[in-house]
């Protein structure tokens, strides 16, 4: 008789071993073709070079589906050199991320994930800040096509947007190699109560990415990878392990960046930020956590206020010819809630359809209809009305 999968995971039934088997798995460039090259098994892609070839209608499925073959089956992480290909808008959100770090230093209790308070400096719900501040800097940045397909890649339409600023400082001591949201917030013990099957759905709920905002050298504590690690199915379960750790330290890669480049992996994938040994370098990210439609984000983002703000600014950059249709429809997709879902179905009904209207397609449809201001936000805070609870 064939043996079932077990329904449960269990810390002590977990093999070192297995893992290291998996970590060692071999990638070639032909695996990945539109890759530029690999580094130790990571495939690293060329924004310019891909921004062009996107041009063809065919090549946008292709790239996705490789994407989602990367971090499903390949090695779980990939770096888009060039990302943002105007260095004027990732200075400017910068400088605006350094603002918020001094106003906010000291206010807060210093608590951050996987490392001890005072190495670095965090900035929390950075989305709904930078957007607060300055909507039109938001939409360019956030306008962005290559950021945009590789979520959606991973997630499908609809996706939850949420940002936070990390700051390394010179000395800031490294991370403890870990897993990420969903599971991955959770200690060893509490993930063995969920069964298998939610182990294996955690990571496509979420994807994770990161924007550097200054050049990172290796020095300077860049991200510490395990390839193949997030197809260690009880990851969750061993990664505060010492045997499991060493074999994170004997194979994990490095991989630098420079500012405006990104990296998006598997939230299952074990990592740890390094030590910024450097004497200068405050080693500046952008993390971006990213969920499904269907989850639940890691953090409270009021998207009501993010549209109010946001919608004047597209309208200007829309009339003024300095934001195109593509950039203005991704930076709505990382303001707007793209799910329609929850809400008060007596008060909101799917008329003309399976789902009431999402913000987002509210949005779209708003600029598309060249609503003014007023008569948006009366709809905005009108539909927002119907899906609180009562």
């Amino acid at each position: 008789m064939e043996t079932l999968p077990a329904a449960w995971l269990r810390p002590e039934a977990c093999d070192v071993q297995d893992l290291a088997r998996i970590v060692r798995m071999p990638a070639s460039p032909s695996d990945f073709p539109f890759s530029s090259r690999l580094d130790r098994g990571v495939p690293l892609y060329d924004g310019g070079a891909l921004r062009r070839r996107l041009q063809q209608a065919a090549v946008r499925q292709e790239l996705m589906s490789e994407w989602v073959r990367v971090l499903g089956d390949g090695p779980g992480v990939l770096v888009l050199q060039g990302a943002f290909d105007d260095a004027a808008i990732v200075e400017a959100v910068t400088h605006r991320f350094h603002e918020f770090i001094d106003e906010e230093r000291g206010k807060t209790g210093g608590g951050d994930h996987f490392a001890r308070a005072g190495a670095n400096d965090r900035v929390w719900n950075a989305l709904e800040k930078l957007c607060m501040r300055d909507p039109e800097l938001f939409a360019r940045y956030y306008g962005n096509d290559l950021l945009a397909l590789v979520c959606e890649a991973w997630l499908g339409p609809g996706y939850q947007m949420t940002s936070q600023v990390n700051r390394v400082n010179p000395g800031g001591a490294a991370q403890s190699p870990h897993r990420d949201y969903h599971l991955g917030f959770l200690t060893a013990d509490a993930a063995a109560r969920y069964p298998a099957h939610v182990h294996r759905l955690s990571p496509v709920l979420t994807l994770q990415g990161a924007v550097a905002h200054v050049d990172m050298p290796p020095e300077s504590g860049p991200t510490l990878y395990l390839p193949h690690s997030h197809k260690y199915l009880p990851g969750y379960l061993v990664a505060a392990q010492p045997a499991f750790r060493e074999v994170f330290e004997a194979h994990h890669v490095q991989l630098p960046l420079a500012r405006g480049d990104a990296v998006f992996f598997n939230p299952a994938l074990m990592h740890a930020a390094g030590h910024n040994r450097t004497a200068h370098v405050r080693r500046t990210a952008n993390l971006l956590q990213v969920s499904s439609a269907f989850g639940r984000a890691m953090e409270s983002v009021d998207r009501v206020r993010m549209c109010r703000a946001l919608y004047p600014a597209l309208q200007h950059l829309a009339a003024a010819r300095r934001l195109d249709a593509p950039s203005i429809d991704c930076a709505i997709g990382c303001c707007a809630e793209g799910y329609a879902f929850p809400t008060d179905l007596d008060l909101d009904p799917p008329l003309g359809g399976l789902a009431p209207e999402s913000q987002q397609a509210l949005m779209r449809r708003a600029l598309a209809e060249l609503w003014s201001v007023e008569r948006f936000e009366q709809a905005l805070l009108a539909q927002a009305e119907k899906k609180r609870v009562h």
